[in-house]
C-alpha cells in the first residue's frame, strides 16, 4: 500500500492502529498535541477484556508484553454499604478474562512498538479541512500542515477531525466524577486501604458513588461521583483544595469515615470530571478518505470499555486497510459497517450500567449484576 495514514491523536486507540498498520508494512504517521510522554498523567487502572482490548493487542502483536505489564490480584471487587459494610465481595482467584494494567504503561508499550519518528508530539491540530478527491489538509497550531489521503480522527470526545463526519456533539450525562488520590495508603492511609481492599470497590447510593481502586505502590485512585447539573460544580472553587474537598464531602455526611476519607484525605487536587455522551447509535455517512474511531466516534459514559473499544477500533480498522491495499475506500466502508452496530450496542450497554451503579435501586441493582440475579 503506497497511502500513507495521518493518525490524529496518540492514545490507545491510534496508537494501537499505528501499531496494526506497522506489523502489515503500511507507513503512518500520528500527530499528538501533547508536547511528549510525560506531557500529564496519564488515568489510572484498565481492564483489558478478553473480547476486545485482548485481542486488539494480539492483532498488534503484543500479548506477551501485555502480561509483562498484569497487576496480580486487582480484579478483586467489592461493594460496601454507605456505613462500610461489606456487601459484596469477589476475589481475584487468577481466572478472570480482564486483567489489569496501568494505562500509562499500557500507552508506553504501543508507542515502544513503532518506528521511530512515527510520532509528531507537539502537533495541536487547529484546523482541518477537505480538498476534494479524498484528500484533506491538516493544519496545526505552529502553522504547520500535512495534506493526507487517508485521515483517521483517534483525538478523543472533543475531536477536530469528527466535523468533516457529523454535527454531533459530547453532551452532558447529568453527572461528574471527582477524582483523587491517595499515595502510600496501607501506611499513611489505613481505614481508607482497608476500606478498599486488593481491587476495585463500589460503595453507591442513588445519584452519588465513593469507588476506588488499587493501584500500583499502594495507590488508592478514588473516583466520587455525584448527579448534579454542571451549574452546581461550577459553584466550588477547585483552586482551592480543602474548601472544593470539604464542599464535596457534604454530599456523604453521614457516610463511613473511612470513605469519606478517600475525598477528604487526598495527597492531590481534586479533579472535576464532567461525564458527556455522543447520541447512542452514533454514525455518519461514508465520506471518502476519513473516519474516527474510539471517544471520537463514540463517546460514551464510562463503563470499563472505552479504552478496550478504541484499541479495538484501531486492530479492526488497521486490519481492514491490510485487506484492502489498493482499495481504501473498500477498507473504510467495512470497517464502518462492523463499527456502528458495535459500538451502538455497547454505548446502550454503558447506559444501563450507570443506571445500575447509580439509578434508584443502587447498590443493589449492582450487586444483582455481579450475582448474575440482574
Amino acid at each position: 500500500m503506497t497511502t500513507h495514514v495521518t493518525i490524529i491523536g496518540a492514545g490507545l486507540g491510534g496508537l494501537t492502529l499505528a501499531r496494526v498498520l506497522h506489523v502489515h508494512g503500511i507507513p503512518a504517521t500520528v500527530y499528538e498535541a501533547e508536547s511528549s510522554l510525560a506531557a500529564r498523567a496519564q488515568g489510572g487502572m484498565l481492564d483489558i477484556h478478553d473480547h476486545n482490548g485482548q485481542p486488539a493487542l494480539r492483532a498488534a502483536g503484543l500479548i506477551e508484553e501485555l502480561r509483562g505489564l498484569v497487576l496480580e490480584g486487582r480484579q478483586a471487587a467489592r461493594a460496601l454499604a454507605p456505613d462500610g459494610t461489606v456487601l459484596f465481595e469477589e476475589p481475584d482467584d487468577g481466572t478472570g478474562g480482564r486483567p489489569e494494567v496501568m494505562r500509562g504503561e499500557l500507552r508506553r508499550m504501543l508507542l515502544d512498538s513503532l518506528p521511530a519518528g512515527a510520532v509528531r508530539w507537539g502537533h495541536k491540530v487547529g484546523d482541518v479541512r477537505a480538498l476534494g478527491d479524498s484528500r484533506h489538509k491538516v493544519t496545526f497550531a505552529d502553522g504547520t500542515s500535512v495534506v493526507t489521503s487517508l485521515l483517521v480522527g483517534a483525538d478523543g470526545a472533543w475531536s477536530r477531525v469528527r466535523p468533516l463526519l457529523s454535527d454531533a456533539t459530547p453532551e452532558y450525562v447529568g453527572m461528574s466524577f471527582i477524582e483523587t488520590y491517595l499515595f502510600d495508603a496501607d501506611t499513611r492511609h489505613p481505614a481508607g486501604a482497608k476500606a478498599v481492599g486488593g481491587g476495585a470497590m463500589y460503595a453507591l447510593a442513588p445519584g452519588k458513588a465513593i469507588q476506588a481502586h488499587r493501584e500500583s505502590g499502594g495507590t488508592l485512585h478514588a473516583y466520587v461521583a455525584l448527579r448534579r447539573p454542571q451549574e452546581w460544580f461550577a459553584g466550588i472553587d477547585f483552586t482551592d483544595s480543602t474548601a472544593a474537598t470539604t464542599r464535596i464531602a457534604q454530599e456523604f455526611d453521614g457516610w463511613a469515615t473511612e470513605l469519606t476519607a478517600l475525598i477528604t484525605d487526598s495527597d492531590t487536587a481534586p479533579v472535576l470530571r464532567p461525564l458527556n455522551t455522543l447520541p447512542t447509535g452514533h454514525r455518519w455517512d461514508r465520506v471518502p478518505g476519513v473516519t474516527l474511531l474510539g471517544d471520537a466516534a463514540h463517546l460514551m459514559p464510562p463503563s470499563g470499555e472505552g479504552a478496550n473499544l478504541a484499541m479495538y477500533d484501531g486492530a479492526e480498522l488497521g486490519k481492514a486497510i491490510a485487506a484492502h491495499p489498493d482499495d481504501v475506500e473498500a477498507a473504510l466502508t467495512e470497517y464502518e459497517q462492523a463499527l456502528f452496530p458495535r459500538s451502538a450496542a455497547e454505548a446502550a450497554d454503558a447506559a444501563h450500567l450507570h443506571e445500575l451503579m447509580y439509578g434508584d435501586d443502587a447498590p443493589h441493582s449492582l450487586i444483582d449484576m455481579f450475582t448474575g440475579h440482574e
